[in-house]
This record gives structure tokens, sequence and C-alpha cells, in this order.
């Protein structure tokens, strides 16, 4: 089932069900971009600014802009330090309100499967980046397992539920990462994957947080208590749970990265 309506539109209950995970993917590939200092970034699609925020950080940018169709997200977005230096504002990632070759690099985060065209968003980012600049994406691994609640997903299945995807879940193949990136013209493309780990402090956690993500919230709520009940303890049965209770859980994000043609 394909539903392209999933929206994040509450900064603070995303930065708890997926913020987590965006930062421990996003260290990693960071440090897999390598970018110069001193360089001019867009972040299409920041969201609740988690990203922007690490970029302000770290990377020690000349200027850094996000944008994001969410008024929710946005305003969360504001109340990071790093809203000091950057500047949100609201927009769409297949028509970016900015000039050609505004921008030394374009990214994606956690974005690219909820673009309705991502070849127009590839493109878009093309054409802010000047000559030799950067355009870089990842993604959760929706059909490789590497999504963070895949094993909800995949014990809703079990029980018989429909399963809402990103409007555009193919993009997150990392073939599919490749060819968008090649048919743009961009040089220098390279794929690859990041996995990372979370640890819930008990299984509670874990429910509190999968159990009511977009995706997954509404197909829970509309299930009868019995079938929550049979849901939560396959879960149980299923999920590695250490001496103390906690639960380390992995996930999974491909990569891509490329250069503007000169």
């Amino acid at each position: 089932m394909t539903e392209p309506q999933i929206r994040f539109d509450d900064g603070a209950a995303y930065e708890r069900m997926m913020g987590v995970w965006s930062q421990l993917a996003v260290e990693e590939f960071l440090g897999w971009l390598a970018p110069a200092a001193d360089q001019r970034w867009v972040d299409v699609g920041c969201g609740n600014g988690a990203f922007t925020e690490l970029i302000s950080r770290r990377c020690a940018p000349t200027s850094v802009d996000g944008i994001d169709p969410s008024e929710g997200q946005l305003a969360f977005a504001g109340t990071r330090p790093a809203s000091r230096i950057a500047r949100f504002r609201q927009g769409d990632a297949m028509a970016l309100p900015y000039d050609d070759k505004s921008f030394d690099i374009a990214i994606m985060a956690l974005v690219i499967f909820f673009v309705p065209d991502p070849a127009k968003g590839v493109a878009e980012m093309t054409r802010l980046v000047r000559a030799g600049g950067g355009v870089a994406a990842y993604a959760w691994d929706m059909y490789g397992g590497g999504y963070p609640w895949d094993s909800v997903q995949s014990e809703l299945r079990a029980l018989g539920q429909k399963i809402v995807y990103p409007s555009s879940a193919d993009a997150s193949r990392i073939d599919e990462m490749r060819r968008l990136w090649m048919s743009s013209g961009m040089t220098d493309v390279e794929t690859r994957q990041i996995s990372v780990q979370r640890t819930f402090e008990d299984f509670d956690e874990f429910a509190s947080i999968s159990l009511n993500t977009p995706s997954i919230g509404p197909i829970v709520r509309a299930m009868p208590p019995g079938e929550v009940d049979k849901l939560k303890k396959r879960l149980r049965d299923r999920l590695p749970v250490d001496a103390n209770g906690r639960i380390t859980y992995s996930a999974c994000a491909n990569a891509v990265k490329g250069r503007v043609r000169k």
C-alpha cells in the first residue's frame, strides 16, 4: 500500500520518534561527506532542524538555509541554537525558492522518499549548487529492512494489517539513488550504507515511541485492544533484551553523494 500523505508536523514529537535515529545516522553521514569549512549549505526537507543543527555545530558553514513544507516543524527548528545562524523558510523540494548556483552543498536527510517526484527534487538541488559543489542524501532502506521500526511493520503485516509506505519509497533503494544522481548529470557519484543502533531503556519505551509514529500510530489505534496485545506480545518475543531489560535495535540507511558537473 502506498500513501502519499505521511507528514511530520509536530517537531517535538518527531524529535522523540525519529530525531534520535536521524542524529545517529547523520554523524556517520557527515564523516563520509568530509565537507570543507566555510561552505554555503541548504538543508532540503530540514524538518525540525536536527540535521541543520549538526551542520551548524560541526561543519563551520558560512551559511545554512533550511527549507520544509511544515510550519510546525519549522517552528520547532526556530527554537534550536542553530537558528542563530540558520535561515528557515517554508517551501517545496520540487520548486526550491532560490536562485541557480546559490549554494556549495545541498542535502536531503531522510527526505527523498517523501518527495512525490524524486528526480525533480534531485534536479532542483543540482540547480542550486555551484559547479564542483556537492549534492548528497541519505534515506532509510525501506525495502531492505533498514527502517527503524521495521520490526513493528513486520509484525503488523503478520497480523494482516496493511502498511503505509512513503509515496516514493523506491527512492530509498541504493541502486535507485545512484541512478537518480547519475541521471541528473552529476560526477563522482558514490553510494554507501550506514548502520546505526539505538538503545531503549525497556520495552515500554520502545512501544510508546514506535507504536505512535505517523505511519504506524493510525494503524495501531484502529486495531481492537486484543489485537494490540497480540502485537505487543509478538514484539516482546522478537526483540533482543539484555539482562537489564534494555533493547538495542539497529537501523540501516542508504546514502549517495555526487558533484555538480563543471
